[in-house]
């Protein structure tokens, strides 16, 4: 045999115990077990599961707007943000709907705009207006406020025109006087029952709360439940950070640009058109 074919057959046993270690050596990492893969999630994803958690619990929680309560200040398909810090820290418990607090820093005011657990249902979240607050007593006659004796003005600032089950509806824009601040409300040509309420007082630890939409509003005046336990408030909303017309239809539209961002706080303009 030539030397060149016996070099060649060395070269080629090398090559065949290369690719054998390749598939079978001890350098080659051991299949992934399921422990393995969990433990490659828990430590890439993780933080910002963590993260998460702890913002929805101790920042802020995004809430949805499912009825016409609120409007003008809110109408359905807005979705807010809501800061649960605003009154304190504290951490809910999921087993009873309860809360453990941290720290308390701050009290509810009137005017604000807050989201809590149904007096009656506590695994539903309802969105209203603080109009009392403890201490104070509480009377309405005819839709307008009476607090401490004092009869809050308002002001009509015309016709205002909104959604419900996709159905037109109008109704009257006031601008009312709250204590510290003023808000948008709305009334209906015949009042309803809720027109009149009161006089209470509200206890301490507890808030009397009403919509903005006052003749379309189950609240504090319906006669089911009178005050909210200060211990069920989620937290304050702030804005919108989108919102969605139900009622359009078109996916390409149904989105209401204009309401993104807004504040709630804010002016608000009657809206009816001349017909």
């Amino acid at each position: 045999m030539r030397e060149d074919e016996t070099e060649d057959e060395e070269l080629d046993s090398e090559a065949v115990e290369e690719h054998e270690s390749d598939g079978d050596g001890e350098g080659d990492e051991p299949p992934r077990t399921f422990g393995g893969w969990l433990f490659e999630v828990l430590r890439t994803w993780g933080p910002a599961i963590l993260a998460i958690i702890i913002i929805r619990t101790f920042v802020f929680q995004p809430f949805s707007i499912p009825s016409t309560s609120m409007v003008p200040t809110l109408l359905i398909g807005d979705h807010v943000i809501v800061t649960k810090y605003s009154y304190g820290l504290w951490f809910p418990n999921p087993l009873n709907y309860q809360r453990w607090e941290l720290l308390d820093w701050a009290d509810p005011q009137r005017g604000d705009i807050i989201v809590f657990r149904y007096p009656k249902d506590k695994a539903t979240h309802y969105i209203k207006r603080v109009v009392a607050v403890p201490g104070d007593t509480i009377e309405v006659q005819n839709n307008q406020i009476v607090l401490n004796g004092e009869v809050q003005e308002r002001r009509m600032l015309g016709e205002y025109v909104y959604e419900d089950d996709c159905r037109t509806k109008r109704a009257t824009l006031w601008e009312e006087d709250l204590g510290r601040m003023t808000h948008a409300k709305l009334t209906d040509a015949s009042p309803s029952g809720l027109a009149w309420s009161g006089p209470v007082t509200v206890p301490e630890g507890k808030v009397f709360v009403m919509g903005d939409n006052r003749d379309n509003s189950g609240d504090s005046r319906s006669g089911d439940w009178t005050f909210v336990d200060e211990e069920l408030i989620m937290g304050k909303a702030h804005f919108i950070w989108i919102s969605f017309d139900s009622c359009n239809g078109a996916l390409t539209t149904d989105l209401r640009w204009e309401r993104m961002g807004m504040g709630l706080y804010g002016t608000i303009e009657p809206n009816a058109k001349p017909e």
